[in-house]
Protein backbone atom coordinates (compact mmCIF):
# COMPACT_ATOMS: atom_id res chain seq x y z
CA UNK A 1 0.00 0.00 0.00
CA UNK A 2 1.45 3.40 -1.05
CA UNK A 3 1.48 6.26 1.75
CA UNK A 4 -0.98 8.60 0.03
CA UNK A 5 -3.69 5.39 0.14
CA UNK A 6 -2.70 4.67 3.87
CA UNK A 7 -3.10 8.36 4.90
CA UNK A 8 -6.75 8.78 3.38
CA UNK A 9 -7.70 5.27 4.55
CA UNK A 10 -6.94 6.65 8.68
CA UNK A 11 -10.76 8.10 8.23
CA UNK A 12 -12.30 5.44 10.98
CA UNK A 13 -15.39 4.96 9.53
CA UNK A 14 -18.29 4.57 12.56
CA UNK A 15 -19.67 1.45 10.67
CA UNK A 16 -16.60 -0.15 11.85
CA UNK A 17 -15.97 1.50 15.28
CA UNK A 18 -19.71 -0.04 16.08
CA UNK A 19 -18.66 -3.69 15.16
CA UNK A 20 -15.38 -3.95 17.18
CA UNK A 21 -17.84 -2.31 20.55
CA UNK A 22 -20.04 -4.60 19.53
CA UNK A 23 -17.95 -7.75 19.70
CA UNK A 24 -15.90 -5.99 22.71
CA UNK A 25 -19.19 -5.94 24.60
CA UNK A 26 -20.68 -9.45 23.49
CA UNK A 27 -17.47 -11.18 23.68
CA UNK A 28 -18.27 -13.38 20.96
CA UNK A 29 -18.64 -12.80 17.02
CA UNK A 30 -21.82 -14.72 16.39
CA UNK A 31 -23.34 -12.66 19.37
CA UNK A 32 -22.22 -9.74 17.68
CA UNK A 33 -23.17 -10.44 14.17
CA UNK A 34 -27.04 -11.32 15.28
CA UNK A 35 -26.92 -7.76 18.10
CA UNK A 36 -26.17 -5.60 14.51
CA UNK A 37 -28.45 -7.68 12.02
CA UNK A 38 -25.46 -9.10 10.05
CA UNK A 39 -23.49 -12.09 9.52
CA UNK A 40 -20.97 -13.33 11.50
CA UNK A 41 -18.08 -13.29 7.81
CA UNK A 42 -19.18 -9.79 7.91
CA UNK A 43 -18.28 -8.69 11.39
CA UNK A 44 -15.10 -10.62 10.63
CA UNK A 45 -14.38 -9.04 7.86
CA UNK A 46 -14.81 -5.13 9.36
CA UNK A 47 -12.72 -5.87 12.26
CA UNK A 48 -9.74 -7.34 9.53
CA UNK A 49 -9.89 -4.05 8.21
CA UNK A 50 -9.99 -2.08 11.19
CA UNK A 51 -6.80 -3.80 12.00
CA UNK A 52 -5.20 -3.35 8.78
CA UNK A 53 -6.13 0.32 9.08
CA UNK A 54 -4.64 0.64 12.81
CA UNK A 55 -1.50 -1.48 12.42
CA UNK A 56 -2.11 -3.26 15.26
CA UNK A 57 -4.30 -6.87 16.29
CA UNK A 58 -7.41 -5.56 18.08
CA UNK A 59 -8.97 -8.83 19.01
CA UNK A 60 -7.48 -11.77 20.88
CA UNK A 61 -9.44 -15.43 20.66
CA UNK A 62 -9.04 -16.54 23.93
CA UNK A 63 -10.34 -19.85 25.16
CA UNK A 64 -14.28 -18.79 25.88
CA UNK A 65 -14.66 -15.28 24.36
CA UNK A 66 -12.71 -12.84 22.35
CA UNK A 67 -10.80 -10.10 24.05
CA UNK A 68 -9.50 -6.92 23.53
CA UNK A 69 -5.54 -6.29 22.65
CA UNK A 70 -3.82 -3.54 24.57
CA UNK A 71 -4.59 -1.35 21.11
CA UNK A 72 -8.00 -2.86 21.17
CA UNK A 73 -8.59 -1.21 24.49
CA UNK A 74 -7.30 2.15 23.13
CA UNK A 75 -9.37 2.41 20.39
CA UNK A 76 -12.24 1.17 22.08
CA UNK A 77 -12.21 4.31 24.35
CA UNK A 78 -12.07 6.67 21.32
CA UNK A 79 -14.49 4.53 19.71
CA UNK A 80 -17.47 4.69 22.05
CA UNK A 81 -16.62 8.42 21.99
CA UNK A 82 -17.21 8.58 18.37
CA UNK A 83 -20.10 7.00 18.32
CA UNK A 84 -21.87 8.64 21.48
CA UNK A 85 -20.95 12.22 19.44
CA UNK A 86 -22.65 10.76 16.41
CA UNK A 87 -25.63 10.08 18.61
CA UNK A 88 -25.93 13.51 19.54
CA UNK A 89 -25.66 15.03 16.45
CA UNK A 90 -28.46 13.03 14.99
CA UNK A 91 -30.93 14.00 18.18
CA UNK A 92 -29.28 17.49 17.82
CA UNK A 93 -30.40 17.74 14.00
CA UNK A 94 -33.42 15.92 14.45
CA UNK A 95 -34.82 19.03 17.19
CA UNK A 96 -34.48 16.23 19.88
CA UNK A 97 -32.62 18.15 21.93
CA UNK A 98 -33.78 22.33 22.75
CA UNK A 99 -30.88 24.54 20.92
CA UNK A 100 -32.14 27.88 22.43
CA UNK A 101 -33.99 29.07 25.22
CA UNK A 102 -35.58 32.32 24.11
CA UNK A 103 -37.11 34.31 27.42
CA UNK A 104 -40.13 36.88 26.55
CA UNK A 105 -41.61 39.73 28.73
CA UNK A 106 -44.66 40.93 27.30
CA UNK A 107 -47.41 43.41 29.23
CA UNK A 108 -51.15 41.82 30.34
CA UNK A 109 -52.83 42.70 27.57
CA UNK A 110 -50.78 40.88 25.25
CA UNK A 111 -50.38 38.22 27.02
CA UNK A 112 -53.25 36.84 25.38
CA UNK A 113 -54.87 36.64 21.50
CA UNK A 114 -52.85 37.13 18.35
CA UNK A 115 -49.82 37.77 20.56
CA UNK A 116 -50.07 33.89 22.24
CA UNK A 117 -51.10 32.26 19.09
CA UNK A 118 -48.37 33.58 17.08
CA UNK A 119 -46.22 32.80 20.15
CA UNK A 120 -47.68 28.82 19.76
CA UNK A 121 -47.50 29.45 15.85
CA UNK A 122 -43.71 30.02 16.23
CA UNK A 123 -43.16 27.65 18.22
CA UNK A 124 -44.84 24.57 16.17
CA UNK A 125 -42.37 26.17 12.91
CA UNK A 126 -38.77 25.90 15.41
CA UNK A 127 -39.37 22.74 17.84
CA UNK A 128 -35.84 23.42 18.55
CA UNK A 129 -36.49 26.88 20.39
CA UNK A 130 -37.87 26.62 23.79
CA UNK A 131 -40.04 30.01 24.51
CA UNK A 132 -39.95 31.26 27.96
CA UNK A 133 -42.71 33.71 28.55
CA UNK A 134 -43.46 36.33 31.36
CA UNK A 135 -46.24 38.54 31.52
CA UNK A 136 -46.39 41.21 34.14
CA UNK A 137 -46.12 45.24 34.73
CA UNK A 138 -43.94 46.73 31.99
CA UNK A 139 -41.72 48.31 34.88
CA UNK A 140 -41.01 44.94 36.04
CA UNK A 141 -40.21 43.48 32.20
CA UNK A 142 -38.34 46.39 31.92
CA UNK A 143 -35.93 46.08 35.17
CA UNK A 144 -36.06 42.54 34.11
CA UNK A 145 -34.85 43.05 30.95
CA UNK A 146 -32.02 45.07 32.22
CA UNK A 147 -30.54 42.70 34.58
CA UNK A 148 -30.25 40.27 31.91
CA UNK A 149 -33.23 37.99 32.28
CA UNK A 150 -35.18 38.35 29.34
CA UNK A 151 -34.07 38.47 25.98
CA UNK A 152 -37.15 39.91 24.12
CA UNK A 153 -39.56 42.62 25.92
CA UNK A 154 -42.43 44.32 25.02
CA UNK A 155 -42.97 47.48 26.89
CA UNK A 156 -45.40 50.14 27.29
CA UNK A 157 -43.92 53.56 27.81
CA UNK A 158 -43.62 56.90 27.42
CA UNK A 159 -42.79 57.89 23.71
CA UNK A 160 -39.15 57.94 23.53
CA UNK A 161 -38.37 56.74 26.65
CA UNK A 162 -35.74 54.31 25.90
CA UNK A 163 -34.29 53.08 22.58
CA UNK A 164 -36.16 50.33 21.03
CA UNK A 165 -35.88 48.26 17.91
CA UNK A 166 -39.38 49.27 17.12
CA UNK A 167 -42.26 51.03 18.70
CA UNK A 168 -45.86 51.96 18.03
CA UNK A 169 -47.89 54.60 19.63
CA UNK A 170 -50.64 53.22 22.16
CA UNK A 171 -54.22 53.72 21.30
CA UNK A 172 -55.98 54.62 24.83
CA UNK A 173 -59.46 55.11 25.50
CA UNK A 174 -61.43 56.04 28.50
CA UNK A 175 -63.66 53.60 29.98
CA UNK A 176 -66.63 53.26 32.55
CA UNK A 177 -69.45 50.64 33.77
CA UNK A 178 -71.85 50.19 30.55
CA UNK A 179 -74.10 49.04 33.50
CA UNK A 180 -73.33 51.07 36.40
CA UNK A 181 -71.59 54.35 34.80
CA UNK A 182 -69.78 56.94 37.06
CA UNK A 183 -69.02 59.49 34.72
CA UNK A 184 -71.87 61.60 36.29
CA UNK A 185 -70.43 61.36 40.24
CA UNK A 186 -68.37 64.12 41.86
CA UNK A 187 -65.35 63.84 43.16
CA UNK A 188 -64.97 61.23 40.16
CA UNK A 189 -63.83 58.02 41.25
CA UNK A 190 -60.82 56.03 39.16
CA UNK A 191 -59.16 52.82 38.62
CA UNK A 192 -55.99 52.70 38.45
CA UNK A 193 -52.46 51.19 38.22
CA UNK A 194 -50.41 51.10 41.66
CA UNK A 195 -48.06 54.82 41.61
CA UNK A 196 -45.42 54.81 39.00
CA UNK A 197 -47.69 51.95 36.99
CA UNK A 198 -48.91 52.86 33.45
CA UNK A 199 -51.23 55.89 33.02
CA UNK A 200 -51.92 56.62 36.42
CA UNK A 201 -49.86 59.90 36.30
CA UNK A 202 -51.36 60.81 32.67
CA UNK A 203 -54.98 60.45 34.30
CA UNK A 204 -54.57 62.74 37.12
CA UNK A 205 -52.92 65.10 35.06
CA UNK A 206 -55.67 64.68 32.24
CA UNK A 207 -58.97 64.96 34.98
CA UNK A 208 -57.04 68.09 36.87
CA UNK A 209 -56.60 70.06 33.31
CA UNK A 210 -60.20 69.91 32.60
CA UNK A 211 -60.96 70.78 36.41
CA UNK A 212 -62.44 67.46 37.50
CA UNK A 213 -62.11 66.32 41.14
CA UNK A 214 -61.04 63.10 41.90
CA UNK A 215 -60.34 60.17 44.16
CA UNK A 216 -58.69 56.91 43.50
CA UNK A 217 -61.49 54.11 44.26
CA UNK A 218 -59.55 50.92 43.14
CA UNK A 219 -56.06 50.32 42.68
CA UNK A 220 -55.09 46.92 41.10
CA UNK A 221 -51.24 45.56 39.53
CA UNK A 222 -53.27 43.35 37.21
CA UNK A 223 -55.14 44.27 33.92
CA UNK A 224 -58.01 41.81 34.67
CA UNK A 225 -58.63 43.47 37.81
CA UNK A 226 -58.64 46.89 36.71
CA UNK A 227 -60.94 45.69 33.91
CA UNK A 228 -63.73 44.05 36.23
CA UNK A 229 -63.69 46.87 38.95
CA UNK A 230 -64.22 49.23 35.73
CA UNK A 231 -67.01 47.34 34.53
CA UNK A 232 -68.82 46.59 37.65
CA UNK A 233 -68.97 50.43 38.12
CA UNK A 234 -66.22 50.83 40.69
CA UNK A 235 -65.07 54.10 38.67
CA UNK A 236 -63.56 55.37 35.38
CA UNK A 237 -60.43 54.29 33.81
CA UNK A 238 -58.51 54.50 31.05
CA UNK A 239 -58.03 51.06 28.93
CA UNK A 240 -55.23 50.31 25.90
CA UNK A 241 -57.73 49.88 23.18
CA UNK A 242 -57.29 46.21 22.78
CA UNK A 243 -58.44 45.81 26.78
CA UNK A 244 -61.56 47.43 26.14
CA UNK A 245 -64.62 44.71 26.76
CA UNK A 246 -68.79 44.79 25.93
CA UNK A 247 -69.28 45.29 29.85
CA UNK A 248 -67.66 49.05 29.08
CA UNK A 249 -68.40 52.06 27.73
CA UNK A 250 -66.20 54.13 25.87
CA UNK A 251 -66.83 57.64 27.24
CA UNK A 252 -67.02 59.89 24.18
CA UNK A 253 -65.70 63.46 23.45
CA UNK A 254 -68.71 64.83 25.08
CA UNK A 255 -67.79 63.60 28.27
CA UNK A 256 -64.98 66.37 28.69
CA UNK A 257 -62.21 64.00 29.34
CA UNK A 258 -59.19 65.33 26.83
CA UNK A 259 -57.17 61.95 24.60
CA UNK A 260 -54.08 60.66 26.62
CA UNK A 261 -51.55 59.91 23.84
CA UNK A 262 -48.15 60.08 25.31
CA UNK A 263 -47.81 56.16 25.31
CA UNK A 264 -46.20 53.63 22.75
CA UNK A 265 -45.62 49.72 22.56
CA UNK A 266 -41.85 49.45 22.44
CA UNK A 267 -40.04 46.05 21.57
CA UNK A 268 -36.22 45.61 22.26
CA UNK A 269 -33.94 42.99 22.41
CA UNK A 270 -29.96 43.26 22.44
CA UNK A 271 -28.10 44.26 19.25
CA UNK A 272 -26.16 41.18 19.21
CA UNK A 273 -28.98 38.95 19.72
CA UNK A 274 -29.33 35.01 18.47
CA UNK A 275 -31.33 35.10 15.00
CA UNK A 276 -34.18 32.98 16.80
CA UNK A 277 -34.81 36.55 19.15
CA UNK A 278 -34.23 38.38 16.07
CA UNK A 279 -37.13 36.24 13.90
CA UNK A 280 -39.27 36.34 17.13
CA UNK A 281 -39.17 40.20 17.05
CA UNK A 282 -40.27 39.98 13.29
CA UNK A 283 -43.19 37.80 14.62
CA UNK A 284 -43.94 40.58 17.37
CA UNK A 285 -43.78 43.33 14.99
CA UNK A 286 -46.39 41.99 12.25
CA UNK A 287 -48.77 41.62 15.19
CA UNK A 288 -47.62 44.64 16.84
CA UNK A 289 -48.14 46.65 13.65
CA UNK A 290 -52.09 44.98 12.69
CA UNK A 291 -52.67 45.50 16.55
CA UNK A 292 -51.96 49.62 16.67
CA UNK A 293 -53.98 50.31 13.09
CA UNK A 294 -57.22 51.82 13.15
Amino acid sequence: MDHSDHSNSRVFELDLLRAMVAVADCGSFTTAASRLNSTQSTVSQKIRRLEEMAGHRLLERGNRDVLPTEAGETLLGYARRMLALNDELQEALSGATVALTVRIGVPDDFATGRTTLQLAAFNRHYPQVKLEVTSGLSRDLSASYDRGELDLVLLKQRQNAREAVACWPEKTRWVDSARNPCIDLDPLPIVTFPPRGVYRDEMIAALEAVGRRWHISFTSSSLSGIQSAIADGMGIGLLPQRAVTADHAVLAKKAGLPSVDAFEVALLHRPAADPMVKELARVLSRVLAQDTKG
